[in-house]
Formats: C-alpha cells, sequence, structure tokens
C-alpha cells in the first residue's frame, strides 16, 4: 500500500504531492532523498527501491521528472514501480509529453488523474482509455474557458464511463467503428557494450508488442509466433490469458480500444550488431588524434535509416578540431560532441576525424571517451521474432490487419 506520491523536478523541487492514506507523510523524506542523490551522484537515480530510516522509497525518472512513491510497509516492489510507470505514460499521453512546466500548466488534471488512478494507496483504473471517459485531456478550448470562467474542475465527467458495464473492465460494450482496424507493431531497443578491443561484451534486445485496435463489438483476438521459444521476461497487459500462453505460447486476448502495449520481452545473447564503430585515439606531445569509423555489417543486410555518434570529450581537452566526410559534428558547450550520420552512402564509409587539444601540462590522454550510438532500422526485427498469424474472432465485416516492425538502439556503448 503506498502512502504518498511526489512529483520532482530535476532541481529536487516539489511540484506536485498526492496524500494516499489517512497517514500522512511529510515533505522532509524529500529532501532526504534529494541529499543522498547529491551525495552519491546520478547512480543513484537507476535504483529503483531506496530504504531510508523511516520509510520504503521506490523511484522512477522520465524526462527529468522523478516520480517518488513512499510506504511504511512492504508491499511487492515490482507492483509499486510498475504503477509509477503507468502514472508516467498516462500523464506523458494526457499532456504530449513531460516536463516541469506541463505539469505545473495542468496542476489539476495530474491530480484528477491520480485521484482515479490509485484508491487508498491500492492501484485502481489505469487504462488511459477507460480514464479519458472520466477526465477529458487538456486542449486548446478548455483552457480558454478556464481563463475565461475561473473554473479550472470541469475536466472530470459526471456520468461512469461505459466499461463499467462491460465484462471487461478495459472496453467499452457498445463500441462502434466505421472501419475495422488493428496494426500490431513489434518495437525494439537493442542494449550492447562492446570493449576497447572491439569484442562484444553485451548484446541484449528489449521489445514491445504494441498494438492499435479500432475494432467494433467485442472482438476476441489470438497472436501467434513463428518462434517465442526465443523470448524471456515477459510481460503481459491485464488483457491477455494466461493460460493459452503457458500452454502453446499464444497470446489470446480482447483488446482495449485504441493504442496499447501488449507485451514486453526480452530476447537476450545475441550474437552480433547492424553496424560497427572503431574509434582509434593516439595521443602524444600535448595533443590527440582521433578517428572512428562508422559502417554495417554485410551479414546482416540491413537498411540503416539514421546513426548517430555522441562521447564527451575528457576534462583534459581544452579544444577541439573535428570533422567527418559524411554528416555533421558539433560539439556542445558542455563539451559533448554529436555527430549526426543519417543514412549511410553505398558508395564510401563515413569517418570522423580531428585533432584534440590538452591543456597545459598534460602530454597524453589519460581518460578515455565512451561512444554512444543511436540508430534505427525500419521494418526489421533484430531480434528475429515474427508474426506468425493473427486470428479474429466475433467480428461483424472482415477486418484489416496491419504489421510492422522497428528496431533502434538503447543503450549501444562502444569503449576506445
Amino acid at each position: 500500500m503506498l502512502q504518498c506520491i511526489f512529483l520532482l523536478s530535476d532541481s529536487g523541487e516539489v511540484m506536485l504531492e498526492k496524500q494516499l492514506t489517512g497517514h500522512r507523510v511529510d515533505r522532509s523524506i524529500c529532501a532526504w532523498f534529494w541529499d543522498q542523490i547529491l551525495t552519491q551522484g546520478d547512480s543513484l537515480k537507476s535504483v529503483p527501491v531506496i530504504a531510508s530510516p523511516t520509510h520504503y522509497l521506490f523511484q522512477v525518472v522520465r524526462d527529468g521528472i522523478t516520480f517518488l512513491a513512499c510506504t511504511q510497509v512492504e508491499m511487492p516492489p515490482l507492483m509499486a514501480i510498475e504503477f509509477l510507470c503507468r502514472v508516467a505514460d498516462v500523464l506523458s499521453d494526457y499532456l504530449d509529453g513531460l516536463n516541469e512546466d506541463l505539469i505545473k500548466d495542468n496542476f489539476v488534471i495530474v491530480y484528477e488523474l491520480l485521484d482515479e488512478m490509485i484508491d487508498n494507496g491500492f492501484p485502481l483504473t489505469t487504462e488511459p482509455n477507460i480514464l479519458r471517459e472520466m477526465i477529458a485531456p487538456p486542449n486548446i478550448v478548455s483552457k480558454v474557458l478556464s481563463v475565461v470562467t475561473g473554473n479550472t474542475s470541469n475536466t472530470s465527467s459526471t456520468t461512469l464511463p461505459g466499461a463499467t458495464s462491460s465484462c471487461v473492465p478495459w472496453r467499452k460494450t457498445d463500441l462502434k467503428h466505421a472501419s475495422n482496424e488493428v496494426y500490431v507493431d513489434l518495437v525494439e531497443e537493442m542494449d550492447a557494450t562492446i570493449n576497447s578491443d572491439g569484442n562484444l561484451v553485451k548484446c541484449e534486445i528489449y521489445g514491445e508488442v504494441q498494438v492499435n485496435s479500432h475494432l467494433s463489438g467485442l472482438p476476441d483476438l489470438t497472436l501467434s509466433f513463428a518462434n517465442p521459444s526465443i523470448l524471456h521476461d515477459v510481460r503481459f497487459h491485464p488483457c491477455v490469458r494466461l493460460r493459452p500462453w503457458e500452454s502453446n505460447q499464444i497470446l489470446s486476448f480482447v483488446p482495449p480500444d485504441g493504442q496499447f502495449k501488449l507485451m514486453s520481452y526480452r530476447v537476450k545473447k545475441l550474437k552480433g550488431t547492424p553496424i560497427y564503430v572503431k574509434p582509434q585515439l593516439t595521443s602524444d606531445s600535448g595533443s590527440c588524434r582521433i578517428s572512428v569509423l562508422v559502417g554495417v555489417r554485410n551479414d546482416n543486410g540491413k537498411s540503416i535509416d539514421s546513426i548517430t555518434v555522441q562521447f564527451r570529450l575528457p576534462p583534459c581537452v581544452s579544444s577541439s578540431d573535428l570533422s567527418s566526410n559524411h554528416g555533421t559534428v558539433n560539439v556542445l558547450a558542455d563539451k559533448t560532441c554529436s555527430w549526426t550520420i543519417g543514412r549511410i552512402p553505398k558508395d564510401k564509409a563515413p569517418s570522423m576525424s580531428g585533432t584534440l587539444v590538452l591543456e597545459t601540462g598534460m602530454e597524453r590522454l589519460n581518460v578515455f571517451p565512451t561512444f554512444q550510438v543511436g540508430f534505427k532500422i525500419m521494418g526489421v526485427a533484430l531480434s528475429g521474432l515474427k508474426i506468425e498469424k493473427l486470428d479474429l474472432l466475433n467480428l461483424p465485416a472482415r477486418p484489416y490487419k496491419g504489421f510492422r516492425a522497428v528496431t533502434r538502439a538503447g543503450e549501444f556503448q562502444v569503449r576506445s
């Protein structure tokens, strides 16, 4: 049972406080938490569960906003973290993004959403399409009316959503669409680490099956994969029936209306990456020569839509002179170098080279940079996961079915 939720800005300011039970949690817990962040560094932001002298703290950081939940009783930590992630997703969907200004400009809507999503410390209504029936998303008209009339509480509906009378709590009973359509997207992120010798240390895929459903009535869908054995650590939307998956590795479900995440998964121990990045650094006499070569591996046969390479110049570098034969190179004030390559040409391999001037008294580079690589591939799931078929039942007309795959880089690091 959660007792309180705080929303903190990237400077530690408490932007919003929502007490969930009769036991009030003092804001001093946020001051203690932020002191720990400043003392231990940003590494603490990646720790989801923290034990304070008086409370258990659960945190999720999204776009610079820290969602901090507190409790004094034992509870499943995964439930708390998953709920905070859902709160962040719902707010991002409602406000078309997440930042400090959006939270402050839509204070009332955020409070109303938290009122509906959690009851006495326990998760209640978390489906976005049901929440939209109860609380209207902000728009220009509603903002103008609130300014003119001075009424900021006109976003809540006075009627119960249609799903309250449905046998499935995430879907209305009388849904009707002029054209029945359902789209399935495989969205994957590749996390990889390559050491200074060019050897692949880690390579994993984190993926999601995203569905956009516009189907009339109460459809029953069955989705099967050609190779489900490669999937690990699967998580499902509440609409998925667990027994068909456990027995036959088949997803059987009645979908919510609109876009939702059907499942997430992980594919472990991939043998290769679609691109290679080869950095070379040689330093002598107060300067360092840098050269970075980027290319596509021939054995993948994939068309890379966009590639970016970023790295932070070491603190001992006073100035730099970098250029490339393809794309653009920018060095920001915080010493972050960004090389935007875009699509790789067929006639040449993109390369970046230049000179780094070291500070006075430094003969050699003592800290070597780590290169963060980003890429995007449309139409390909690098994990090898393939959708075999999608069957639909209880529909008055034959629907249109669409499938798409996209892979992008997650934590893709190349060490020099």
